[in-house]
């Protein structure tokens, strides 16, 4: 009977035993490496002042480079139509084939009158030697002569014109009339258009307060009059024409109506890829401006206070340029704000760091980038990819833009002395100080 009591003892104190371990097994899971979420990772560039070119982009309207109503000229009967509709015609080539019988009658008949009217010259020259017909006689025998050369040349034209010409080079659009149509009776009846797309024409207009301040900034020194007056095309697709073009015109002038003044460039079109009509939008440089700082469109977003952008903060304090604006978020540690993530060998990789909202204004554009007139000081890791992953105060991974910073990028890369926390050449030693350790 004791020995069995003693039996029941230790398997009670084993079970209490494995209990135990199962019970420290599961409170030691989470804290286990590996056992958490590893933070997002977002793309990062650290920003830096340099010197910007300042664009605008203006909406335009393509237009042909000449255009050519091609019309009927004489009255008839369209017979043919030479050519095939959107295609490109020579000048000269021809057209439309109007009846040209009734034109070419005429032409004979003024053939005829006016080598009738010659030989009554000719006849009447000795004549007038002899006295035999009176000066007034023959005067009145060479105007006709006159009249009737003048009405072969208007004759000979008018057949001429029974075969419709391209006024010039270009693509010609659909036909406005069909074999059979009687055309030019009473009018020049259009027959259809021509149009020359290489080069052609990009008509835009910039408001006049823009024109004007852009001038007084020049003029104060704050920036610098831009030399190159090539621009781009942005399509309307969104994508880069491959071939920059040039400000051809600018009128002299605001529009009253509009406050705007009107400008034209001039872009290659040798593909025929650009089409009278088509919307699209222009890149021209304004002028440039140094110490600037510019920062992806993308990476800038705003709320009802105002604009703001990502930072990745290194030691999780409160961001440069937002003191005053509180602590950071709760539960969020200054000292452990960057949290190093160790490899399996021990090394410090890209640490763990904070995203903290900074409010920022924008103040113009430099390609496709903001200009941060405020709000940036240079040396901050802005995020430009995965911002709906950074949340205020949750630790993140950096990984700065391609890889590496962009010290080649003197307008918004990384100074070549800047490191990335975490990332190569940053110093490991002081990570695994932000966790408190030795």
């Amino acid at each position: 009977m004791a020995h069995i009591t003693k039996l029941r003892v230790i398997v009670l104190t084993l079970t209490i035993l494995l209990a135990a371990c199962g019970g420290g097994n599961k409170a030691a899971a989470p804290g286990a490496p590996g056992a958490g979420m590893p933070p997002p990772e977002v793309d990062v560039i650290t920003v830096a002042a340099g010197s910007a070119t300042l664009t605008q982009d203006l909406p335009g309207r393509l237009q042909a480079y000449r255009t050519a109503q091609v019309r009927a000229r004489v009255e008839g009967v369209v017979e043919k139509r030479l050519f095939q509709e959107g295609s490109d015609v020579k000048a000269g080539a021809p057209l439309f084939q109007i009846d040209a019988r009734t034109y070419r009658a005429a032409a004979e008949a003024a053939k005829a009158d006016l080598m009738i009217a010659r030989q009554t010259v000719e006849r009447y020259k000795p004549l007038l030697e002899i006295k035999a017909v009176s000066r007034q006689e023959y005067d009145l025998a060479a105007a006709q002569a006159k009249q009737a050369e003048a009405a072969l040349i208007r004759a000979e034209e008018d057949l001429e014109n029974a075969s419709v010409p391209a006024a010039i080079s270009g693509r010609i659009g659909r036909a406005l009339v069909t074999e059979g149509a009687l055309v030019g009776k009473g009018e020049a009846t259009l027959l259809a258009t021509i149009e020359q797309l290489d080069p052609i024409y990009v008509n835009f207009t910039q408001p006049g307060a823009d024109v004007l301040r852009l001038r007084q900034a020049v003029k104060a020194g704050q920036l610098k009059q831009a030399e190159s007056a090539s621009v781009e095309m942005l399509q309307e697709d969104g994508s880069v024409y491959p071939q920059a073009g040039k400000i051809f015109f600018t009128d002299m002038a605001v529009d009253p109506a509009t406050g705007a003044v009107s400008l034209r460039a001039e872009f290659p079109n040798p593909q025929r890829e650009l089409l009278p009509g088509m919307f699209v939008r222009l890149r021209f440089p304004q002028a440039l401006a140094d110490h600037a700082i510019r920062v992806p469109q993308r990476a800038v977003q705003a709320n009802p206070q105002g604009q703001f952008v990502m930072i990745v903060v290194p030691d999780g304090k409160v961001a440069p340029g937002a003191a005053g604006r509180g602590a950071p978020p709760a539960g969020i540690d200054p000292a452990q704000g960057c949290l190093p993530q160790s490899s399996g060998t021990g090394s410090t990789a890209v640490p763990n760091c904070v995203a903290m909202p900074l409010p920022v204004k924008t103040g113009g554009m430099a390609g496709s980038d903001f200009i941060i007139a405020e709000g940036l000081k240079g040396g901050e890791q802005v995020i430009v990819n995965g911002l709906q992953k950074a949340r205020p105060g949750v630790p993140v991974k950096a990984v700065p833009v391609n890889g590496a910073p962009k010290a080649e990028a003197p307008a918004m890369g990384t100074p070549p002395d800047a490191r990335p926390a975490g990332g190569p050449g940053a110093d490991k030693t002081a990570a695994p100080a932000a966790n408190g350790k030795p």
